[in-house]
């Protein structure tokens, strides 16, 4: 029974196992409650320890049973004094002997690119991570550290083909070497578009659909140049982390430190005019990788393979027929592609079956129906009545907690630790930001049933929810709750044997007419997707959800009827 073991150490940190073809996968932050994992001291390296334990207990194995054990290198430039070995060697001591004895590094980036390309069943891909900065090991065309990079990939051979490279600008005691990042670039100028408390990137995306991207559109495609062989150029600083130079417009300067100054209606151009560049520079990369590779296929990976509204586009413009965008594209994702690695080619074991879902982790454990909490009442051992029931508290507009067997491994909800809601009406997205703390113009995503996904929208999504579709402008007005303002929806494609939201999605279809819920993470305002049942009723309680279904138990709000007591007409 062969063993492989995956870590990432750093930025969300996780873990991941194969044992005899099985994935278990898990983050860290489900377990501290500290969205990211971020550690108190920046650059402390953490041990996933409740997440790696979970794994080998889930898998009923020990330490000593894992053959292989693999991590993400986030290693700095050699020349600051860091080397490959001295990494190895400070996380194998943090690791219990069996498994720190058996650990090996690869690079950030093609650990990145395996979480998807492993996952996607193809033979023959390009590979393309983009993200605000990787490791030198995987720096093979030069110095620096990996920003960009592009890869040919084969079930044999995993062949780096581009990389984006430092360049050389002026400094105030001669030239330096600057590598700057796509990554950063749109970090950075979010940080001067959405006001501290909220998530900068998401947010920017988000609100880059109510602005008009020719106000700044000029100014901001002159810090990006796009060259020839899939070259981007970036002006220094704008590739980097830097938030306090001051970004000149309109008279103004922008800051990271003055944002609540700046009306929202001119944030909303300037978001609507990154989002439009940094998505040209993205796709100028994939057509040269296209050009290159001759792929039908490309697998897209890294931090910014979260921007849904960069992955539509690149599913249409790119080049390529079709388009994967891994389970979980950021670094948590690491973890999952140096298990894999391990497992095929290491062990030479057959590659995983192709995911429809990602529900590698932990079960929630039962709800306490003994402990009951005040303005609520348990409606026990609902077994097969519990989806038609919840779907008729969904057809009357009834917001519901919905915790389902095992815990998703990403950074979205997927139907089993969700809150869901009739995807009908504006004004229960606007009850749901208000619930969750969240600026009013972001959207909530559906989830539709996958064989009629393109009946509602112009594309089909994918399983995992990363990605825009246009709304068919006929549905729009039945979809009111999940259409943002530019008309898309990040859509979640729930196939047949998606064992979280499927009988669900039927039975609301069946009641209503309606194939799609709104569907968005059980969370609160700056917190992980919760794990546990315990969980559940405490964070259902503080947001005044209607009702929470536990496995086949449902608790009820007191206020709300019971919906088997009456006969429900089909909205």
């Amino acid at each position: 029974m062969p063993a492989v073991l995956g870590l990432n150490f750093h930025h969300d940190t996780a873990a991941a196992l194969v044992v005899d073809g099985r994935l278990y996968a898990a983050e860290e932050e489900r377990w501290s409650g500290v969205k990211h994992n971020h550690p108190t001291r920046k650059g402390t390296l953490t041990v996933p320890t409740r997440a790696l334990q979970w794994c080998l207990e889930a898998a009923g194995i020990e330490p000593e049973d894992v053959d292989a054990v693999w991590a993400a290198s986030m290693r700095p430039n050699p020349a600051a004094g860091w080397w490959l070995a001295e990494e190895r060697e400070e996380l194998a001591a943090l690791l219990p002997a069996p498994l720190g004895e058996h650990l090996r590094l690869l690079s950030h980036h093609t650990a990145h690119v395996l979480s998807g390309y492993l996952l996607s069943g193809h033979e023959h891909a390009a590979g393309l991570v983009i993200d605000a900065g990787g490791s030198s090991l995987g720096s093979d065309f030069g110095p620096g550290r990996e920003r960009i990079t592009g890869y040919d990939l084969w079930p044999d051979r995993i062949d780096r083909l581009y990389q984006g490279m430092p360049a050389v600008v002026p400094g105030p005691v001669g030239p330096r070497r600057v590598h700057s990042s796509l990554g950063h670039f749109y970090r950075n100028l979010a940080r001067r578009v959405i006001p501290p408390g909220d998530e900068p990137e998401g947010s920017m995306m988000a609100l880059a659909a109510f602005g008009d991207p020719q106000r700044y559109a000029t100014h901001i495609r002159e810090l990006v140049r796009l060259g020839d062989e899939g070259e981007v150029r970036i002006d220094h600083p704008w590739g980097s982390a830097d938030g306090s130079t001051p970004l000149l417009l309109d008279g103004r300067a922008w800051t990271a430190d003055n944002v609540a100054e700046q009306p929202e209606h001119k944030r909303a151009d300037l978001a609507a005019a990154v989002q439009v560049v940094f998505a040209q520079s993205v796709v100028h990369i994939a057509r040269h990788l296209q050009r290159l590779t001759r792929a039908s296929a490309l697998v897209f990976s890294g931090g910014c393979a979260l921007n849904s509204h960069l992955n539509g586009q690149m599913a249409a413009d790119s080049g390529f027929d079709t388009l994967f965008v891994a389970p979980a594209p950021h670094d948590a994702g690491t973890a999952v592609g140096a298990a894999l690695y391990g497992w095929h080619h290491q062990l030479g074991q057959e590659r995983v079956p192709v995911p429809t879902d990602a529900a590698w982790g932990p079960d929630p454990g039962a709800l306490p129906t003994t402990a009951v909490p005040s303005g609520y009442h348990a409606l026990p051992h609902l077994g097969p009545e519990l989806a038609p029931t919840v779907a008729a508290l969904l057809a009357e507009h009834r917001i519901v907690g919905w915790v389902q067997g095992q815990l998703e491994f990403g950074p979205r909800a997927l139907g089993h630790r969700s809150i869901l809601a009739h995807p009908g009406r504006a004004a229960t997205r606007d009850r749901l930001n208000a619930i969750k703390k969240r600026a009013a113009y972001r959207p909530f995503a559906p989830a539709v049933l996958a064989e009629h996904a393109t009946e509602w929208f112009m594309s089909a999504g994918d399983p995992f929810m990363n990605r825009v579709a246009t709304v068919r402008r006929c549905r729009a007005d039945r979809v009111a709750g999940v259409t943002h303002h530019d008309g898309t929806a990040r859509v979640q494609s729930v196939a047949a044997d998606h064992q979280g939201l499927r009988d669900l999605l039927e039975q609301f279809r069946d009641l209503t007419g309606l194939p799609l819920l709104l569907n968005t993470s059980f969370n609160r305002k700056g917190t992980p997707i919760l794990r546990t049942a315990e969980q559940a009723v405490a964070t259902a309680v503080e947001l005044r959800l209607d009702a929470l279904a536990v496995g086949d138990t449902l608790l009820l709000a007191d206020h709300v009827p019971d919906p088997r007591a009456a006969s429900l007409r089909t909205r």
